[in-house]
């Protein structure tokens, strides 16, 4: 069988037109690369061209910056600390300015907001309390009372004197009895010992000694009773009876001529507000002002100020150091240790001085008379002192079992001697020695 080898059956045979798109197309691909090509050889040059004369750059910069460092014969650093001095310099001025400016705003901002402050804590300080001075004039029903007072050759009067410590003036005036006492809380018991004498009717001797002495018990508890009344009036709650007491002797207490609890009443409130302003600890404030004075009434020892003895009360009872700084620090006379005790002073200082408050200066004159009545009853065998005419006399009673009338002269003679080297006072001070001996005996009935 014989094959047909015709040109149709060729399988290699193709069409001429697919041949020429073929060529067609490897040829503008060939053009295209030599495009890339050349651009990428351009670019290649002028990237070439830019790290030379960016490495040219830096090479002249570092002459030129070791050409300025020769030249100013400094480091890079200290040129750099250079400009940054010229700089501040230029500013200085500018920035003193604005600190002078800002420091006369906050002065100004603070001294209005400390008066807001202070004019609000008085506010709150503001009380009712009427301070009740004590009169020494007591109201006689009759010109016969007078009489009856005086006794039997003076004996009701100079036993009234010796119980309870105050000079009996018989004025001109009727129907009037001064009674006469640097001492308020011994003025006001024998106002209310005498008073009581009179609705009694039995006024001798033995009557009048119980009713004083009755006085006395009953006055103790009406200045316990105003302590409690002071305490409560500022929330102060649970402290010792015996501190409550203590507070309560205020009543008849002045310093300067302000009532001590109108002081004290008036400087807690103040305090509290101001502690409440400022953001401080309020309770510690409230008991260091409640108690700031505290030393004024101790009796007991006869060295320290009252600030000093203020501080060994505080101890006493075991208050918390930051109250106890309190009255410590009230007067400066250690440094401040808080902003506690700095309230402590400014709402004593607000209380004290301002108009109205204090009439006359009376610490020197009552130190005097309670350094009078000392150094009397130092003496062996003195049962009682009393200073009486403003400090002109003081009154000795002494144990009739112990000093005899025979050694009456040289007592009086000692402590007078003692007074004049110890104690300043203007003029002369009397002395009197008073030794009384009593007989008592009961009837026996069947």
């Amino acid at each position: 069988m014989q094959k047909n080898f015709g040109p149709g059956n060729n399988q290699n045979d193709q069409n001429p037109s697919q041949n020429g798109d073929f060529v067609k197309q490897e040829t503008e691909l060939a053009r295209r690369e030599g495009i890339l090509e050349e651009r990428e050889r351009i670019i290649s040059e002028k990237q070439r061209e830019v790290d030379e004369h960016l490495a040219d750059l830096e090479k002249k910069r570092k002459d030129l910056i070791s050409k300025l460092e020769k030249s100013a014969a400094m480091s890079e650093n200290d040129a750099q600390k250079l400009l940054l001095e010229n700089v501040e310099k230029d500013l200085s001025s500018e920035i003193s300015k604005r600190i002078k400016q800002s420091e006369d705003e906050i002065k100004l901002e603070s001294d209005k907001r400390a008066r807001e402050l202070l004019a609000e804590a008085m506010l709150h300080g503001v009380t009712d309390f009427v301070a009740e001075f004590t009169t020494s004039q007591v109201e006689l029903p009759d010109e016969e009372m007078k009489g009856r007072i005086i006794g039997k050759e003076g004996r009701n009067v100079r036993t009234f004197e010796n119980a309870t410590g105050v000079d009996v003036l018989m004025d001109e005036t009727p129907g009037v009895l001064i009674l006469s006492s640097f001492d308020p809380v011994r003025r006001e018991i024998a106002k209310i010992a005498l008073q009581r004498l009179m609705q009694d009717g039995r006024i001798q001797p033995q009557r009048i000694e119980e009713i004083v002495d009755s006085t006395r018990a009953d006055v103790e508890k009406l200045m316990c009773q105003a302590g409690e009344d002071l305490c409560h009036e500022v929330n102060v709650y649970n402290l010792p009876s015996e501190l409550i007491c203590l507070l309560g002797r205020f009543k008849y207490r002045y310093s300067y001529g302000q009532n001590m609890i109108q002081h004290t009443l008036e400087e807690t409130k103040i305090g509290i507000a101001l502690a409440k302003l400022l953001g401080a600890n309020v309770n510690i404030v409230r008991l260091g002002c409640l108690l700031h004075d505290i030393g004024k009434i101790v009796t007991e020892g006869d060295e320290g100020t009252h600030v000093e003895k203020g501080v060994q009360v505080a101890k006493k009872y075991g208050l918390p150091d930051a109250v106890i700084n309190c009255i410590a620090e009230h007067h400066e006379d250690k440094p401040f240790s808080s902003v506690e005790s700095i309230i402590c002073y400014i709402a004593d200082a607000i209380s004290g001085a301002r108009p109205g408050a204090r009439r006359e200066d009376v610490e020197s004159y009552i130190k005097r008379i309670d350094d009078i009545e000392k150094i009397a009853t130092s003496f062996e065998g003195v049962d009682k002192a009393f200073a009486v005419a403003a400090g002109r006399e003081v009154r000795v009673i002494v144990f009739p079992d112990k000093i005899s009338d025979d050694e009456l002269p040289k007592l009086t003679h000692d402590i007078a001697q003692q007074i004049s080297q110890e104690v300043m006072v203007p003029g002369q001070v009397k002395v009197t020695a008073i030794r009384e001996v009593r007989a008592a005996e009961y009837t026996m009935t069947s």
